[in-house]
């Protein structure tokens, strides 16, 4: 696969784990220990995200809540032209992230009684998938549908058409197009295989069910019952507000700002926006249960192994999937989208949070800059 097409298309089984794997381990007795001041956990942010800068990050925000206290930390450049300071409140495209708050409200819909989660792809997009009546609703969350992924497309159609052009428009109906040229991957149900393609059926039912945009479910279903102020669901080519400028080197070699980049290839799979302080919100209240009813997030909740070249112990549920970390697993999604990564873990209960969020991209960064996302992770995550 090349680089080009691994931003949405690995960023769940692959960017979560490459930050999770090789952390320093800690105690059980450790993680336990009732959490101290808020003046070390800052001050341990602050070393670990400096370093993070220090070996070639534009720049990054990181945001670690433990029972009820917010440690807030901001470092680099969210515009290394002008040198405009990093600021916690600045808005990043979330990637992958995107999917936690589709499946949300698909699982919202199923709660209504507007569609079922057995309910076949082919019952709500008539003739879109070949193999449609055999997929579930239920299988395209959990990315067991073998439906191949546009984004893994032999020839970079979609991110390099966009790089060409960044007007560039796609339909859902384009996206799916591209991935149904391809043969499925496997049978429905018999493995687990990362899929955006997934995420984009998902989002043409939801618009079916809902008898709406996507967009307005979103905004009335999560962003405003949340409090997610400054949280959008944003498929054009510029981020509206105060935003960290994202930057990555693309299909050449050299850095620079990709922040104007149309999203409509992204759409359901990862076109939301948003800052540090709304992730973790919205993920309190979901897993929290004031999003979902117990019986629906536990659903969510329910995990299938992601499987070889994902390590062990990550398990994907409904848009969420679960991640070891040294004092136990975390639940939460990361996403990697031109210009952009981010990394949410939560505790079960949403009790203990980090959201790290940095305006590089993946050919932006190398590999001196994932140690110290590890050591930020762990000793955030595991005090």
């Amino acid at each position: 696969m090349h680089r080009l097409t691994r931003r949405l298309a690995t960023s769940a089984a692959f960017a979560g784990a490459a930050f999770a794997v090789a952390l320093p381990a800690v105690s059980a007795k450790a993680a336990e220990r009732p959490a101290g001041s808020k003046a070390p956990v800052a001050a341990t942010v602050r070393r670990s995200i400096d370093r993070l800068v220090d070996a070639g990050a534009p720049g990054a925000v990181a945001l670690v809540r433990v029972h009820g206290r917010t440690t807030r930390i901001a470092a680099g450049y969210a515009d290394t032209r002008t040198h405009r300071r990093m600021r916690t409140s600045d808005r990043f495209r979330v990637g992958s992230v995107t999917k936690t708050f589709v499946a949300t409200v698909i699982l919202q819909l199923a709660g209504e009684g507007r569609l079922s989660l057995d309910d076949s792809v082919e019952r709500w997009l008539p003739g879109e998938v070949p193999n449609g009546a055999a997929i579930t609703v239920r299988e395209l969350l959990t990315m067991t549908s073998g439906i191949f992924d546009y984004l893994n497309d032999g020839d970079d159609t979609v991110l390099r058409r966009e790089i060409a052009d960044s007007d560039t428009r796609f339909t859902p109906n384009d996206l799916v197009a591209i991935a149904t040229a391809h043969a499925p991957r496997f049978a429905p149900g018999t493995s687990w295989s990362y899929s955006n393609t997934g995420y984009i059926l998902l989002g043409q039912i939801a618009e079916k069910a809902a008898g709406r945009p996507i967009g307005d479910s979103l905004r009335d279903r999560i962003f405003t019952p949340a409090g997610l102020r400054a949280t959008s669901f944003e498929t054009g080519p510029r981020i509206a507000g105060t935003y960290a400028h994202g930057y990555d080197a693309l299909t050449g070699k050299t850095v620079r700002d990709v922040s104007v980049l149309d999203q409509s290839w992204a759409w359901t799979a990862g076109a939301i926006v948003s800052n540090a302080d709304d992730i973790a919100r919205f993920y309190r209240a979901l897993l929290q249960g004031h999003l979902l009813r117990p019986d629906l997030l536990a659903v969510m909740e329910t995990t299938v192994p992601m499987g070889a070249p994902a390590p062990r112990g990550f398990g994907y549920g409904a848009g969420i999937f679960t991640t070891p970390m040294p004092c136990g697993i975390a639940w939460g999604h990361t996403g990697s989208t031109p210009g952009y990564l981010t990394t949410v873990l939560n505790s079960r209960g949403g009790k203990r949070q980090v959201v790290l969020m940095i305006n590089g991209g993946e050919t932006a960064l190398d590999r001196r800059t994932a140690e110290p996302a590890q050591r930020l992770l762990a000793a955030a995550y595991c005090p």
